[in-house]
């Protein structure tokens, strides 16, 4: 109740709009909390109201009691929403400095810290550089954790501005984490996410310092977020470095990192579009070079080659050279720029991941988070769980526990059941698509014109093949993102990054991998047909492979992603707040302080930016682990990326509230994840290559059909290529329900891909000793390509350190300049106790001896 005493209550707010401080004019408002006045509601939950009045009265008697200073004010658009305004004074945030182990300036730092790898091309890197005359460079100082009886130590010009608003925040928000508001049965209830969370309050953030569109009234005010959002967030600023420094001093450093990681990654996507670009016009440009698909297209070779029915009863003989037009198609991706791309991306995988690793170190030197010490303390939500008391074996005292070990392992078992439910969701729906890919492909074979030699301008460009790959690939990226959007709303134990990746990592890749390595592998031949579930007829490929099917795909799920967040990112927020200021309209709208104009944004919430980090990783996947098929995937991505940088800028800076600044050294658990994708996309794409690309065939053709007993060409070729991919099969061998349609002639024999014997054969319908030397081929192209790629890697990651010689010097010399200083600053402070305690005793000794010379 005497704490109580200490809250200041104001109806009218007197101040200026853009106002930071007080009413007073003189404390700083370090933190916002927002609860709706049970007294003015129009409800009949008294009793629950009471209950939460009474939680909140006693939660910031609690924040008073440790130090904080309270003011509220009621809003001047709703008169039921207060607003409580929390200042921490000198001492509180010395004290909790202290705790936390926060690093402060020491001294400032007169070393060159910054990379000066382009200082000889100022002239050219100018334009995209920030204006330094706009945002000027920080001054850097030596720093060490912060201690009260060292104080003097300590660079303090200014007690207002040393700690600056970030930190303040940071240090507020630790003590609103784990100040408690009740006690039920000896277990303590504490922290102001779990009365956010009960509606206890509304909403709880730190301030922004001004509006985004123009600068503050307030002349002492450094209107940063105007800055960011000028130099970083808006579209003119697009070609623009990113002012990371400004984005960490504002935001934290967990922020900074993301856009430091996401921009550095986008520099490194463009060797890797430039590379995939200049494969693709090779395969663009040759085309017309193909061998095999001029046979395809060929009236006298293609024309003339009936194929066998693909589905039973309803599907026709149809003829190859229908598949003309995607057979051109398929020449510009299933080309030999393709398998030196896919060489390519993997070497630039591991580049990428090495220099991000040095680039990650000179970021943590320039930020000063080289021995970050974390809080002692546990998170205050790990906190609020630890119900349970056991000993602990070391020091044989009583410590809290969240679970007993029979209870994690019920925690552990639930969890990786609900992921596995999930994942069985996702293979399920894979399974669904399988299944409409079959169903449609018989309807879109019975439906479309069934011309023969493929000269009907709809079944030159929409075969059959083609309707039901581009239709099953939109319901696929349709079912995704559905069951992407159902589970980010299960939020429980969302937090743990490897359980949510592996959802989304099967969620996305599955019917990639089903079109990549199932699709078209496991058919049987005409006579004798593989069946799904003893009913649907197993999917066959075009004649020229699953590749551009797979390609398609690919197309679909990455641009369709990439439209689909962006409009989410954009729109959502922005809708959600025109909706609150519509709702909100009245004649004071521009006089409202600037607590509640921060209100009225979208929070960001704690998951946000590890949405922000899982949509990168699993378009990193997109452009690694499928890339030999689709070599302008680093393209999208890097166009993509390039928008996401400033749409996840305007976002932060101009619809959502003020995040709570957060400390990090690193993009956390993201890293190994890169990595794991990095060594899976080698035998990815060496799979594709051998496996859905019909490349070591062709090579294999290339290569043997000069000698005998395959042939006596007198010279290397691909002429006949397509006549050996395709096995001859007997129609009169029809049997059952796989009759196949003849209303268009007859005909004694259709071909279908594979390397089978012909009919007559004393082993008909067997694969053939050619089949079987082309799966050596291909076995053994994996495991060169493999051991060639995964020796470069290692050779780089081998060559190249995480951290550079010159940010290790720089390090132990900044470590050592600091522990000079210290040490010095120390003796000096001894030499001057020393000094007054000498000065002490001639006094105490003049003092006994003059008397006796009197």
């Amino acid at each position: 109740y005497i704490c109580r005493l200490m809250l200041t209550c104001s109806e009218e707010f007197n101040g200026k709009p853009d106002s930071l401080f007080f009413n007073d004019g003189q404390r700083r408002i370090d933190f916002v909390l927002v609860y709706e006045d049970e007294r003015r509601k129009e409800t009949n939950k008294k009793g629950s109201n009471e209950k939460q009045r009474r939680k909140r009265q006693a939660y910031e008697s609690n924040l008073m009691c440790d130090g904080l200073q309270l003011e509220a004010t009621r809003s001047l658009l709703d008169d039921k929403l207060v607003f409580v305004k929390v200042h921490a004074p000198w001492e509180v945030l010395c004290t909790y400095a202290e705790i936390m182990h926060i690093k402060l300036p020491l001294k400032p730092n007169d070393l060159k810290t910054r990379s000066s790898a382009f200082d000889n091309f100022n002239w050219f890197t100018k334009v995209l550089q920030v204006d330094e005359s706009i945002i000027k460079p920080e001054q850097e100082f030596f720093t060490a954790p912060f201690e009260k009886n060292r104080m003097n130590d300590f660079y303090i010009q200014d007690r207002d501005t040393f700690f600056n608003p970030a930190t303040r925040s940071r240090i507020v928000y630790f003590i609103l984490s784990r100040v408690n508001y009740q006690v039920v049965n000896n277990v303590k209830k504490f922290g102001i996410n779990r009365l956010v969370s009960s509606g206890i309050y509304k909403a709880a953030f730190p301030l922004h310092d001004c509006n985004f569109s123009r600068q503050s009234e307030d002349l002492s005010c450094p209107n940063e977020r105007y800055l960011l959002y000028r130099e970083w967030a808006h579209p003119r600023s697009i070609y623009k470095k990113q002012p990371l420094d400004l984005i960490r001093k504002y935001y934290g450093e967990k922020i900074g990192i993301y856009f430091a990681w996401l921009g550095y990654y986008t520099q490194m996507l463009l060797l890797a579009a430039v590379v995939g670009v200049a494969c693709f016009l090779y395969g663009y440009f040759n085309q017309n070079n193909c061998t095999w698909s001029k046979e395809v297209c060929d009236p006298n070779i293609g024309g003339k080659i009936i194929m066998c029915p693909q589905c039973d009863k309803l599907c026709s003989f149809w003829n190859l050279s229908i598949t003309c037009e995607s057979s051109k198609k398929l020449c510009i991706f299933d080309s030999f720029g393709t398998l030196v791309f896919a060489v390519f991306m993997g070497v630039w995988v591991t580049l990428f991941l090495e220099f991000w690793k040095r680039r990650q170190a000179e970021l943590e030197y320039e930020w000063d988070t080289v021995e970050l010490q974390q809080e002692e303390q546990a998170r205050p939500e790990y906190e609020a769980q630890c119900t349970h008391v056991v000993i602990n074996e070391i020091t044989q005292e009583e410590e809290r526990v969240p679970f007993t070990t029979w209870g994690k392992c019920i925690r552990i078992t639930l969890c990786a059941s609900a992921v596995f439910f999930w994942i069985l969701l996702i293979i399920a729906s894979v399974i669904g698509i399988i299944v409409y890919r079959l169903s449609v492909f018989i309807v879109f074979s019975a439906k479309l014109p069934k011309n023969l030699n493929g000269t009907d301008p709809i079944q030159k460009y929409l075969t059959p093949q083609t309707a039901t790959s581009i239709t099953a690939s939109l319901i696929s990226f349709i079912i995704i993102m559905i069951l992407n959007t159902i589970y980010e709303k299960t939020d429980y134990e969302n937090s743990l990054t490897m359980k949510m990746f592996l959802f989304q990592f099967v969620n996305y890749y599955s019917s990639c991998f089903y079109i990549a390595f199932f699709k078209g592998k496991f058919v049987g031949y005409p006579g004798d047909p593989v069946y799904w579930l003893g009913k649907y007829r197993n999917e066959e490929c075009d004649p020229g492979g699953c590749l551009l099917e797979l390609t398609t795909q690919l197309t679909i799920i990455m641009g369709g992603k990439a439209i689909w967040n962006n409009i989410q990112e954009v729109l959502l927020p922005w809708i959600m707040n025109l909706i609150g200021r519509c709702r909100t309209v009245s004649g004071a709208e521009m006089r409202t302080p600037r607590w509640e104009q921060d209100y009225h944004l979208q929070p960001m919430g704690k998951l946000g930016l590890f949405y922000e980090y899982l949509e990168m990783i699993i378009q990193f996947g997109f452009v690694t682990l499928f890339v030999a098929s689709f070599p302008l995937a680093p393209l999208l991505a890097l166009v993509n990326n390039i928008l996401e940088i400033r749409v996840d800028a305007w976002k932060l800076t101009t619809q959502y509230r003020r995040m709570v600044p957060e400390k990090a050294q690193d993009i956390g658990a993201w890293q190994p994840i890169m990595q794991g994708i990095a060594i899976l996309a080698v035998v990815t794409n060496a799979m594709i290559i051998a496996f859905t690309s019909d490349m070591i065939p062709r090579l294999v053709y290339y290569w043997s059909f000069s000698v005998p007993p395959y042939g006596d060409h007198p010279h290397n070729t691909m002429e006949g290529y397509i006549n050996n991919t395709l096995s001859y099969y007997r129609v009169a061998d029809f049997r059952g329900r796989e009759n196949p349609y003849t209303g268009l002639g007859n005909y004694t024999t259709c071909r279908y891909r594979d390397f089978r014997n012909p009919p007559g054969h004393p082993q008909e319908y067997k694969h053939n000793i050619y089949y079987w030397h082309v799966i050596a081929a291909k076995l053994a192209f994996i495991i060169v390509m493999e051991h060639v790629i995964y020796s470069v890697k290692f050779i780089i990651s081998y060559t190249i350190p995480d951290v550079s010689k010159s940010t290790k010097s720089k390090i132990k010399r900044e470590k050592y300049l600091t522990q000079k200083l210290l040490r010095e600053n120390h003796l000096k402070d001894m030499t001057k106790n020393i000094g007054v305690i000498v000065e002490k005793m001639v006094e105490v000794v003049d003092n006994n001896l003059r008397p006796k010379v009197d």
